[in-house]
């Protein structure tokens, strides 16, 4: 078209149409659909854009997670709180989790996404907060020189051998001070191992681990090297192929927990280092992955990992002390952590009668762990190490510990199937004060588990005790998820014990000194006995308070935000360091889940978190000094 015809104007000047004269009533709509069309066109290109952008900065912090640099420490002191090969027992004995599906030796041939490095290298895993040790060398138990409790395990029907991440990676600790490290076996892990949900921080374990996965399986040349350094002499087309759709399949499944907990918002409340919502993922792992979408509830209550040198002298385990059996606790929890639990079969049918419930728990090793737990004495105060006790300071602490925190701390003792029993104070949340979400939770979701089609009459014969016992039957479509988990333990206990040939004579002893599946409802925390309590930072249940010093304070003087993921220990408050560093975790205590409210020592009416009396500041100093002798040979030293 001539540019100079009265027909042609720029799409800008569309009123300048009708200034010829002529009749262009074709040609407008014409030119208005093709302004309407290369506006269009932008607009999806600018949307295109953003997205493109957001897209590549996911990526970026997925695949560059945000964690704190690796220090190595000049040595790691151990502790005489069992023999060496107890711990080595402990940190390498499996349990039966399976990550996914995740074979050890694909585990340790990973790379980083844009790099040819190693994924499993000590050095990068400790940036995780896993333990390892600079000194370390690959051993019998250890092949792929990985950090403590990344063990293990082949099945009796698979000759796969899966990475499998047992108890002592989330219960054993390490104090960091002037370059020296003091490891705390049986003590609280600060690692950040739970969530696979993409965030735009990208300090998570899972999350990173997704994205060597996806990296491996759709980078060619990546994969190539995968194949190799797995298949080694077996390698060839066909093997290749089958590794990569067995790889596949991991993926897969890792995506879609991914999805799944992202969409959902099941977990909000970030938990960041040394945290997770045991029974949340627990329930939504059981009950919701494994029966039916509309049984995930959201998790805003994460807890610390507690600290287990004492713990099988317990009368009731759990932070809200919800459970008895040592046995169905550890089912429960190689569940949530990724062991493999079948409630229905093939065609989709619930499993019935003795074919209750198939899993990958590792019974006899779970009793193995159990048994070396109950030979760990708690921490000693290295005086090398931290620093000299002043003697007479806490000789006063101990006067002020009897008259301010033996009432709660120090329960009774009796003697009960050969062993001590340690009855542990209750403390209902109303009074204790401390956030209530985690007992909250436990007390009120229901989850329908009328799929399984259990029978009463069935249920009547499981080794489970409803404490109180209660007055109406089961009501299967609202069940709670301490009782869900009891029953669905049972059953998974009952054909474990069969699958390992436990014989009726050895069951007790597995399930725990005879303990029945007890079951406990409660709006509490327990108060639990202080030995080695200074090794265990941070504070409260829910890890909201950095330091002993700050928890026998008010509120109003703790700290509402401080920052977590160093192994950095302050031995005068005792507790972790808590100033800013380079990709360091902010805690902060206003979000859900997070409040260090309650157990507090002020002015006041007792009840509502309020514990005792103010304590002045020389007060708790001499308190702090007691306890870091409590229950160990120094406190006997004391005047």
């Amino acid at each position: 078209m001539d540019r100079g015809s009265a027909y042609y104007q720029p799409h800008g000047h569309l009123p300048h149409l009708w200034r010829s004269g002529i009749t262009t009533q074709p040609l407008d709509k014409a030119e208005t659909r093709i302004a309407i069309l290369r506006i269009f066109s932008r607009v999806l290109l600018l949307i295109f854009a953003i997205f493109a952008l957001l897209l590549a900065v996911v990526i970026y912090y997925t695949v560059n997670p945000k964690l704190p640099d690796y220090v190595p420490v000049k040595q790691v002191h151990y502790q005489d709180q069992w023999s060496a090969a107890d711990r080595q027992t402990y940190y390498f004995t499996p349990q039966g989790t399976q990550v996914k599906g995740l074979h050890y030796d694909w585990f340790t041939a990973l790379e980083l996404p844009f790099s040819d490095q190693r994924f499993a290298t000590p050095e990068y895993l400790a940036r995780f907060g896993f333990l390892v040790d600079p000194k370390q060398l690959p051993t019998a138990q250890n092949p792929g020189n990985l950090p403590v409790g990344f063990a293990r395990h082949k099945n009796a029907d698979d000759p796969s051998e899966y990475l499998d991440i047992t108890c002592a990676a989330c219960h054993t600790g390490e104090l960091h001070f002037n370059g020296q490290a003091l490891r705390i076996d049986g003590g609280s892990a600060q690692h950040v191992l739970p969530s696979s949900v993409p965030t735009l921080r990208g300090g998570s374990f899972g999350q990173a681990l997704v994205a060597s996965l996806a990296a491996t399986y759709y980078n060619p040349w990546k994969f190539e090297r995968f194949a190799r350094h797995v298949l080694g002499h077996d390698y060839d087309d066909h093997n290749k192929e089958q590794l990569r759709q067995d790889f596949k399949q991991s993926l897969n499944r890792f995506l879609k927990v991914a999805w799944n907990d992202t969409h959902r918002g099941l977990y909000p409340t970030e938990e960041g280092p040394g945290r997770t919502d045991a029974f949340g993922r627990i329930a939504n792992a059981s009950f919701g992955d494994a029966i039916s979408p509309d049984n995930y509830r959201v998790a805003n209550a994460p807890v610390d990992y507690p600290q287990l040198w004492d713990i099988w002298t317990f009368d009731w385990v759990q932070w809200n002390g919800s459970a008895q059996q040592p046995m169905a606790r550890n089912i429960g929890e190689a569940l949530g952590v990724g062991a493999t639990l079948t409630f229905f079969d093939g065609a989709g049918q619930p499993l019935q009668g003795d074919a209750r419930y198939p899993s990958s728990v590792r019974v006899r090793d779970l009793n193995l762990i159990e048994e070396t737990l109950q030979r760990l004495k708690p921490p000693t105060w290295p005086e090398d190490l931290f620093g000299a006790i002043d003697k007479p300071l806490a000789a006063q602490g101990r006067a002020l510990f009897t008259e301010n925190c033996a009432g709660c701390h120090v329960p009774a003792v009796t003697q009960e199937q050969g062993r001590p029993v340690q009855h542990l104070k209750m403390l209902p949340v109303d009074y204790i004060g401390t956030d209530p979400g985690t007992a909250s939770n436990i007390a009120d979701q229901r989850y329908d588990l009328s799929a399984l089609q259990w029978d009463p009459a069935e249920l009547a014969k499981l080794n489970v005790e409803l404490h109180p016992t209660p007055t109406e039957p089961l009501d299967l479509k609202k069940v709670s998820v301490a009782k869900g988990l009891a029953y669905v333990t049972a059953f998974v206990e009952d054909h474990a014990y069969r699958a390992a040939g436990v014989t009726p004579a050895e069951r007790p002893r597995l399930d725990g000194y005879g303990l029945p599946i007890g079951v406990r409802e409660l709006r509490a925390y327990k108060a639990r006995p202080l030995a080695g309590v200074w090794a265990t930072p941070p504070f409260l249940h829910n890890g909201s308070v950095p330091t002993i010093y700050q928890l026998l304070s008010p509120q109003d003087e703790r700290s509402t935000t401080f920052y977590k993921g160093t192994f950095n220990y302050d031995p005068r408050h005792l507790g972790f360091e808590t100033a800013a560093f380079k990709n360091a975790f902010l805690f902060d205590t206003k979000i859900t889940g997070n409040h260090n409210s309650g157990h507090e020592f002020r002015a006041g009416q007792r009840g509502n978190g309020v514990i005792g009396r103010g304590l002045l500041p020389q007060e708790r100093w001499a308190l702090l000094e007691y306890l870091k002798v409590l229950g160990g040979p120094l406190e006997q030293q004391l005047p």
